[in-house]
């Protein structure tokens, strides 16, 4: 099966920080874009960040002294490490890949999630 696989997620409290690692499942990651997104109960998936095929990256404002995006493509994985966790930081967390094909298609991939609660 071919999707980007999340086994982490967890409990942690305020303040406290965890590491999230997806690992591409069937494909191989370096070709393409990979980001982190969220969905809390009753909100919209956000995009939290995302790490380019070379290595850029952007954050959503709210993470962005807080959350970091990482890559080893040796590995062909990908890692979030969440740190000064508040209650707000509760959601499902789902990675992502995604790229252009050669023919100018779109290409993506989606995890199936995993939850991190954060309790005050």
């Amino acid at each position: 099966q071919v999707q980007p696989v999340e086994p982490g997620g967890g409990l942690v409290q305020l303040g406290g920080l965890l590491r999230l690692p997806c690992a591409a499942s069937g494909f191989t990651s370096s070709p393409f874009s990979m980001s982190w997104y969220r969905q809390a109960p009753g909100k919209e998936r956000e995009l939290v960040p995302t790490i380019t095929t070379g290595d850029l990256t952007n954050y959503k404002d709210a993470v962005k002294d807080r959350f970091a995006i990482s890559r080893d493509n040796e590995k062909n994985m990908v890692y979030l490490q969440m740190n000064s966790l508040k209650p707000k930081d509760t959601a499902v967390y789902f990675c992502n890949a995604h790229r252009i094909s050669t023919y100018h298609t779109p290409i993506g991939y989606w995890g199936q999630g995993t939850q991190v609660t954060v309790s005050a």
